[in-house]
């Protein structure tokens, strides 16, 4: 398997929005259930998670509205750009993410998509609840003084 040539650690796509919107509870690594254009696109480094979410449904979850465009080198047979793709997750982990989902309400979001050590795409998905406005408003605090302590260190440090 070859990994992308652009990219080192074969990071494909992030949601950074996810971290900034849910205060994430647990994480969880899942593989997808992908057709061969659809790897070909992501060893090019082309996907989009931002839009996308997770969903428990029919005894499985499914990754919903992620963009996966098509591959350029395909033909009449390439993949659907935002099919709903299942994940393939444990039993357990499975059952703890729809019964937290239900009962809890918490949100299943995609964190990180990105190709492993062997050359296969995993999606790193992360058990959330969501922030309130106030919480946002703290982090972009929290943000704004580190930037602030970072630029009073490389002026007098």
């Amino acid at each position: 398997m070859s990994k992308p040539a652009d990219n080192k650690d074969g990071l494909v796509a992030v949601n950074r929005r996810a971290r900034f919107d849910y205060e994430i509870e647990d994480t969880f690594e899942a593989g997808l259930q992908l057709t061969g254009t659809e790897v070909k696109s992501l060893r090019q480094g082309k996907a989009n998670i931002a839009e996308a979410y997770v969903s428990p449904e029919k005894g499985g979850v499914y990754l919903i509205n992620a963009d996966f465009p098509p591959y350029e080198g395909g033909n009449r047979f390439n993949h659907e750009p935002r099919r709903p793709r299942k994940l393939l997750l444990h039993k357990k982990e499975i059952n703890k993410l729809s019964s937290s989902v239900q009962r809890e309400g918490r949100t299943v979001v995609p964190l990180k998509l990105y190709f492993n050590e062997r050359g296969i795409a995993k999606l790193l998905i992360g058990l959330a609840k969501g922030k309130k406005e106030i919480d946002k408003r703290e982090t972009k605090k929290a943000r704004e003084w580190g930037r602030q302590k970072q630029r009073i260190m490389k002026t007098y440090g």
